[in-house]
């Protein structure tokens, strides 16, 4: 195993594999795979404060996104494509967020839902907010507002399924050095043991 000691600066992630399918597909599959991700997109929601109650206001029979194939409440994240961060993400909530986001399989998906989950919203000089969940993880799209209709989180979504429409896996994983972007104080690599305190 490589142990990169913690001096070294971020550590580079493995490269998500793609399957033999997603490589060698030819486009006319590439098509049906995207629609399929696009119609058929599992949500774990992560609700930090008071734009939860909206994720929750458009999930429900009238505004009704799972028409739009959008399916609310995954089990876990580990059953879930698309993560919808709504609130206040703080410094001590943030390695949960990182932790959960980690566990969902590939390709997944993250929509920031309201000022806060943005970019900290009213509370952005506070010691312990985080600026933004895009300081933690990827984000796909923002939703702006304090907080955001229903209709927003509607919008968002086409706009996601847009975004899944006309992207190609291969370019999506194709460069392994954007994970080390992503890298942030929260996660220490392990230090190297030299040996010298064993003999």
């Amino acid at each position: 195993m490589d142990v990169t000691p913690a001096s070294a600066g971020p550590v580079d992630l493995p490269a998500p594999k793609l399957g033999p399918l997603a490589r060698l597909a030819p486009q006319p599959m590439k098509v049906v795979l995207n629609w399929g991700r696009r119609y058929s997109l599992w949500v774990f929601n992560f609700g930090l404060a008071c734009c939860a109650i909206e994720f929750i206001a458009a999930s429900m029979a009238r505004h009704d996104f799972i028409r739009l194939g959008v399916i609310p409440f995954a089990p876990g994240p580990r059953q879930a494509d698309l993560m919808i961060v709504s609130g206040t993400v703080t410094d001590k909530m943030a390695p949960a967020v990182k932790r959960l986001y980690e566990q969902m399989p590939e390709p997944k998906y993250v929509i920031s839902f309201g000022a806060c989950s943005n970019c900290g919203g009213p509370y952005w000089d506070s010691y312990s907010v985080t600026k933004g969940v895009d300081q933690i993880i990827p984000v796909d799209v923002y939703v702006p507002g304090c907080p955001p209709r229903p209709e927003a989180l509607l919008q968002g979504i086409l706009k996601l399924q847009e975004k899944i429409a006309r992207e190609s896996l291969g370019e999506r994983y194709a460069a392994p050095a954007s994970t080390a972007a992503l890298q942030s104080g929260l996660v220490k690599p392990p230090v190297a043991d030299s040996g010298e305190g064993t003999k």
